[in-house]
């Protein structure tokens, strides 16, 4: 009974002698911390906007690509062993290092004594 009674005083000594001396002055960063949390809503707002700033980047960037790659160009192939060039019109994402498709889709397979000239397209 003297051991409960003796906690009790104990616990109510520690209770008064915070309530007197209050809690620590918090430290820097923990004010920091504090002024930046006092307004989450400019947070959230900052990081939502860096969000869509992001998902617009790359749907522009993704658009600009599948814009580019569909673009048509005339490629101009010379031989230098028949003395003959011929005109094809292509797009973009069709041209490879060995072989090129048309927009009409004939596949034209090219040598390493072939010229290759390509120039955007022109309406005449």
């Amino acid at each position: 009974m003297l051991t409960k009674i003796l906690v009790t005083l104990l616990v109510i000594i520690a209770a008064l002698f915070y309530l007197r001396h209050g809690r620590k002055k918090p430290s820097k960063t923990q004010q920091t911390i504090a002024l930046q949390t006092q307004n989450p809503l400019f947070n959230k707002v900052i990081i939502y906007g860096v969000i869509a700033f992001s998902m617009l980047s790359t749907a522009a960037f993704w658009g600009w690509s599948w814009f580019d790659d569909n673009r048509i160009v005339t490629v101009q192939i010379s031989s230098p062993i028949e003395a003959m060039s011929t005109q094809y019109q292509v797009r973009k994402k069709d041209i490879h290092a060995r072989k090129i498709t048309t927009v009409d889709g004939i596949e034209i397979r090219l040598s390493n004594q072939e010229r290759v000239t390509i120039s955007s397209h022109s309406d005449k």
